[in-house]
């Protein structure tokens, strides 16, 4: 997300975490999940953020509507209706037009929530999908291995009942998903009968994310990346998610279910 920003904004500061204490969230109970995005949105909005991006699907999905009403007005940015209306703009809506068959690439939580199928289902009721939980792909991002073998056989494994299903756009539902993007694509084109397109949600929300004007171009943008794992094992991922941008790292730690930057 921070990397599709910056490609638009390079001015813009960032204020990250990265919850990599949790990784993955994909196989934890919803609750729990729900209570982390509240944690850390509470932590963004005390450190005066001007916006919030839940830069995370399984967040969206489980806590976007309850933390944008506690933090009200601060707005409070999620993935999944960028990605259906990106998923769903192409097609015609006409009532003779064949019904849009969408894939969902998800972890299982965010399959398990339904918030991709009610999205798609809201915006058009005539939508066939098909949803796949991915417990592989977060792995395999985390630890560098997105063109790997084993990559492309996870890739396979995922990618067939979707093409079994003739789906012709497929969600990268997780924010580690894209850096899969030319496995998936390789493999998609062995698969697919037709060129299928990938929807990135991080992408979906910068193209319509209003940024407001910087209000001092004097100074460098503050890019402070915090994580609550081992920060020195994020500085040496850091090349790979967010490359040429000059950025400070450091700890931050969960605290009776809240969080404190290390240090502070």
């Amino acid at each position: 997300m921070a990397d599709a920003l910056l490609r638009r904004h390079p001015r813009l500061p960032i204020l990250y975490v990265a919850d990599q204490a949790h990784v993955p969230y994909g196989g934890r109970p919803l609750e729990e999940i729900r209570g982390f995005a509240t944690a850390i949105s509470a932590f963004l909005a005390r450190q005066n953020c001007r916006a919030i991006l839940m830069a995370c699907n399984i967040s969206s999905a489980t806590a976007l509507p309850s933390v944008s009403q506690s933090l009200s007005p601060l707005p409070v940015h999620g993935m999944i209706a960028p990605a259906v209306r990106a998923a769903l703009q192409l097609h015609t809506g006409s009532a003779t037009a064949p019904p849009p068959r969408i894939g969902v690439l998800a972890t299982a939580g965010t399959v398990q929530s339904g918030a991709y199928a009610d999205a798609l289902l809201s915006r058009n009721p005539r939508c066939q999908i098909t949803q796949v939980p991915c417990p592989k792909f977060v792995p395999l991002v985390e630890a560098g291995e997105m063109e790997s073998a084993a990559a492309r056989e996870a890739a396979c494994e995922y990618l067939t009942p979707l093409a079994q299903a003739r789906c012709q756009r497929i969600i990268l539902g997780c924010t580690h998903y894209p850096y899969l993007l030319p496995t998936l694509q390789r493999v998609a084109a062995e698969l697919f009968p037709s060129p299928v397109a990938f929807i990135d949600p991080a992408e979906a929300l910068a193209d319509k994310l209003p940024i407001p004007p910087d209000p001092d171009e004097s100074s460098p943008p503050l890019r402070l990346l915090l994580t609550t794992g081992d920060p020195e094992h994020f500085r040496r991922q850091i090349p790979r998610f967010l490359p040429d941008v000059p950025c400070e790292v450091r700890a931050a730690r969960w605290q009776d279910r809240s969080l404190q930057i290390v240090g502070l």
